[in-house]
This record gives structure tokens, sequence and C-alpha cells, in this order.
């Protein structure tokens, strides 16, 4: 393996790493050397996923978080520093979305989704980047998303959210890059996963991801660990700011036949 990709001896932090996106980057960290806390606000599903990393002969531990709360981050990281060492990597994965049209969004469900999705991302970045900024070393990972750059019907809030987190990325990786923290972002094509698999299978909108993917296919959850552990890496010294999409050519797509 190219040595550059190793993340032995880093110590790496999942939020929202305890299912779907999360957890097969979570586990990509793991497999690529890094102990991992992945984590979120379940503690029955933080505990399987650790049982997870540590069979693979990697640390973790068991620590829950809530990204609307900085206290609670700041507690979490100070926990993971306990356990394991001062974390070298965070993956910021938290998110939340809800399908409406936009005259009918409540405020209320709009102010919740850019608050876990964007304000969130925000906080675990303050909490975490500063320890990272010290050491002179660091690797921040956020989640955008397709509709960072193209609109998904009926989710306005979701992709106002991850445009900003698009955005948010940027800023943060030129005013700490000269500290040696990269912040990128992975933007997620369409995967399949248990909480939108009724969503995309036999639907009209599941067909259309297909038409608009020249791959014709959604992709696999673990199609997604390259990507985390490329930006997590050595190998990725010299990136940051981007956003890496892994959409199957659906953002280079028009005329497919």
């Amino acid at each position: 393996m190219f040595k550059g990709f190793d993340l032995s001896g880093r110590v790496a932090v999942v939020i929202g790493g305890t299912s779907g996106i999360g957890k097969a980057m979570a586990l990509g960290l793991a497999e690529a050397g890094a102990d991992v806390v992945a984590t979120g606000r379940r503690a029955a599903f933080v505990d399987e996923v650790a049982q997870q990393i540590e069979a693979m002969g990697r640390r973790s531990a068991r620590l829950t978080v809530d990204v609307s709360s900085r206290d609670m981050i700041a507690e979490f990281h100070a926990g993971v520093t306990a356990a394991l060492g001062a974390p070298d990597i965070l993956v910021n994965c938290a998110g939340r979305t809800k399908r409406v049209a936009s005259l009918d969004m409540d405020e209320a469900d709009w102010t919740a989704i850019l608050e876990t999705n964007l304000t969130g991302t925000l906080r675990a970045c303050q909490v975490f980047a500063p320890a990272m900024i010290e050491r002179g070393w660091g690797r921040i990972i956020n989640i955008a998303s397709l509709s960072s750059f193209v609109a998904l019907y009926e989710v306005a809030a979701y992709a106002a959210s991850k445009a900003a987190v698009a955005s948010l990325t940027k800023s943060l990786a030129i005013e700490w890059a000269p500290h040696g923290v990269t912040v990128n972002a992975v933007a997620p094509g369409v995967f399949r996963t248990d909480l939108n698999s009724g969503l995309l299978d036999g639907t009209g909108r599941g067909r259309e991801f297909l038409m608009r993917t020249p791959m014709k296919r959604f992709g696999n959850i673990a199609e997604l660990a390259g990507a985390a552990v490329y930006l997590a890496s050595d190998g990725a010294s010299f990136v940051t700011g981007e956003i890496l999409v892994v959409d199957g050519g659906f953002l280079a797509s028009g005329v497919n036949q």
C-alpha cells in the first residue's frame, strides 16, 4: 500500500458515525490504521460501531455527542483526548433533512436542519481545530452534497445548508492552511441507506437519479471510505478547500445517449 495513505497512529473522530455514510467512513478509517471514535446521540449505536472497530484491532471509545450543544462537543473532545489522545482527524457527518414543498416549509424545521447540518459542523470545527492548530497537523472532513451544486426537488433547507457547508469548508481551509490543518469536504452522490431506500427504490425520484447517473446505479456506502481515507492522510497534504465529489458521474452528466 502507498504509505501516504497509512493512518496508523492517528486518532479519528466521526460525528454522525453510527450509521450510513458516517459508519462507512469510520470503518474505512479504522481499516486504514486509525483509532476511531464513531459517535452520535444514541449510546447503543455508538457501542455497536465501537465493537466493530475494536474487532479490527483498533482502539475506540464509547462517547455520545449532540452537535446542538457546544458544551457537549467540548466535553466529547476532552473525553476522546483522555481516552485515546488528541484527535488528528475530524469527520463531520451529522445531518438531517425533510422533504416538503418550500411554500409549506415550517420555519422551525428550516432552523432545525440548518442548526444540525451547518451550525453543528461549525461548532465541531471550532472545538476540534485549536488543538490541531497548536500541534501543526490536522484533517477536517465535512459532508457536502450534490445539492451543494444543483437543486434537488423539495429539499430547499437541506440544499441551503449543504451549499453553506461547501462555502464554510473553503473559508476554514484558507484560515487554517498556514497552521497545517486541511479542511475539505466529501460530496456523496446517491447512496442507498436504510433511511432512504423507500424514497429511491421503485420511485420516480429514484428512477430520475439513475437516469442522470452515468454508472446507472446507486452507490454502495463502502465506496465512500476511500475518499475519507485519502483526505485524512498524508497523501492529501497539499489538498485543502476542496469538495471531493463521489457520485458515479452525476454532476458531469449532460446528455447520456
